[in-house]
């Protein structure tokens, strides 16, 4: 993120701790697609995922007046629905799949049946692998591969240590690709 965007959260966060909803409203429409993302990745569930980042929202709204700003107000919200959807699959007995994703359709004229069913397969063999993958693995992995967050932004918003991540994201990675062996 850019200093002017971090610049302007920040001053979006000091309003809504004050109390200014349209502060408030300002920044959930900027972070809640992507906080939705975060959570479906790690949840595999829209439903669940639609729960997590509306009661991680409704907490942070009771938060912010706590909110001192030694993280980005990224940072900080993405600690929020992290730790969420932590709790949601740590209470799972047995974890759910991810493979109830769905993945987004392709034109027709541009995949062939083929294509498309070895795009399925191989998704659903992903999905798997990430649900196998312990939670505080998955959710560094996902915070690092899909969403880009880098290993320090990560040890802030998971609460844990750089070489911690590195460690988490090392062994995601290592249990993905024996996983995925097949589809190289």
């Amino acid at each position: 993120m850019d200093a002017e965007g971090a610049l302007r959260d920040a001053l979006l966060a000091v309003r809504a701790g004050q109390g200014d909803e349209e502060a408030f409203e300002a920044l959930v429409r900027r972070y809640a697609p992507a906080l939705l993302r975060l959570a479906t990745r790690l949840l595999g569930n829209r439903a669940e995922a639609e729960d997590a980042v509306q009661e991680s929202l409704v907490s942070a709204w009771r938060k912010l007046p706590e909110f001192r700003q030694q993280a980005s107000f990224q940072t900080w919200i993405y600690r929020i629905v992290s730790n969420r959807c932590l709790n949601v699959l740590r209470s799972r007995r047995p974890l759910t799949g991810l493979d109830s994703i769905p993945e987004p359709a392709a034109p027709d004229h541009l995949v062939s049946p083929e294509r498309s069913a070895e795009s399925q397969a191989a998704a659903k063999a992903l999905f798997e692998a990430l649900a196998r993958l312990s939670p505080e693995q998955r959710v560094c992995w996902v915070l690092r591969e899909m969403d880009g967050l880098t290993h320090e932004e990560i040890a802030e918003t998971v609460g844990i240590r750089p070489e911690a991540v590195r460690g988490r994201v090392f062994r995601a990675r290592r249990c993905l690709t024996e996983a995925m062996g097949a589809w190289r």
